[in-house]
């Protein structure tokens, strides 16, 4: 099948490949351009064009897909479908009409459950026994268009984004290949199933402030807010003014001793005990900010913590708060976000 492809992270790159093996034409690749990054800011192809550059696969670049020439210029390459993972760009209704069988979108979710920017996180942070990917045909709303197929993912109590993204990344590979195939083959497959009107949750961006820890909050929370945070931005704290990020931890729902304030080291053994707001988080690896990643026990002697010492709220080294909110009840955007 002739394919144009649309993508950035690795998550989206490990589909390009998986399509390049299956053998289908891959007539040019879509991807953001290059961003500044690391210490030295230096620009830096994103995952999809290292990728495709080792492929011998053409790349574009665009600005936006709403400028005439780059749309023009899909048109010429008269795809069959586009397949769309993690963009970043907006696909206007003149892009989407242009492949003769639509465009697929991959997404990290379980649709309606989880439109939007951040799917892994956000089922994360809400305690969501299960996620998945859904392989999707894409309209002009923001990830509703009918779902061709779904799969579930199990959420240990344990993973953390960057290990549930790896599974998901491995899944959504072999599931557009799967999706691919049976399109082609006609009306063997069917159509796509509409998205329910019940149970539509919006994954609005992170932003960074929402990984400030506030030790009043229950510890089953932190530890998801800690685990859905790993490892990007990372989920942070202060100890004597300084930011330090909390990597791994373990909840504990102990009774604390009465009069316990939130963010009070209850004891140095097996890691940071630190009291929360209905039980202590053991944390077990930190990074002081500037610093390298460490057990938490040598953290705290060399920054001289002892029971009865403080951490304090990371909302405190943050410009606002966050105000405490259901992720379920999270209201639709006013308008549609970029892919």
């Amino acid at each position: 099948m002739r394919l144009v492809f649309a993508g950035t992270p690795p998550f989206a790159a490990a589909a390009l490949d998986a399509l390049a093996d299956a053998g289908h034409d891959i007539a040019c690749v879509l991807t953001q351009p290059d961003r500044p990054s690391g210490r030295g800011m230096k620009l830096t192809a994103s995952a999809v064009k290292a990728l495709a550059l080792r492929r011998g696969l053409s790349v574009s670049q665009p600005q936006t897909l709403r400028d005439p020439a780059a749309q023009a210029e899909l048109v010429r390459l008269a795809p069959d479908a586009m397949v769309v993972a993690a963009y970043g760009l907006l696909l206007p209704p003149a892009v989407l009409s242009i492949p003769r069988l639509g465009c697929l979108n991959i997404h990290a979710s379980l649709l309606p459950r989880w439109r939007g920017a951040a799917p892994v996180q956000r089922a994360l942070l809400a305690g969501d026994a299960e996620t998945g990917i859904s392989i999707m045909q894409m309209d002009a709303g923001l990830d509703t268009g009918p779902v061709w197929s779904r799969q579930a993912v199990p959420i240990g109590p344990a993973d953390t984004s960057g290990q549930l993204l790896d599974r998901l990344t491995a899944l959504g590979a072999d599931m557009i290949v799967d999706e691919l195939a049976r399109l082609a083959q006609g009306g063997a497959n069917g159509a796509p199933e509409p998205q329910p009107a019940e149970g539509v949750t919006y994954a609005h961006k992170i932003e960074k402030r929402e990984a400030a820890i506030d030790f009043s909050r229950p510890v089953t929370a932190i530890d998801r807010q800690v685990r859905a945070f790993d490892p990007v931005p990372g989920a942070f704290c202060e100890c004597a003014g300084v930011l330090v990020k909390v990597w791994r931890a373990i909840p504990d729902a102990r009774p604390l001793p009465p009069g316990t304030e939130p963010g009070t080291v209850l004891e140095l053994a097996d890691g940071l005990q630190v009291a929360c707001g209905d039980g202590c988080l053991r944390l077990l690896e930190v990074q002081r900010a500037g610093g390298r990643r460490q057990d938490a026990l040598s953290f705290a002697r060399a920054a001289g913590l002892i029971p009865g010492s403080r951490l304090g709220s990371g909302l405190a080294v943050v410009a606002a708060p966050v105000p405490a909110a259901d992720p379920a009840a999270l209201a639709a955007p006013a308008e549609r976000p970029r892919d």
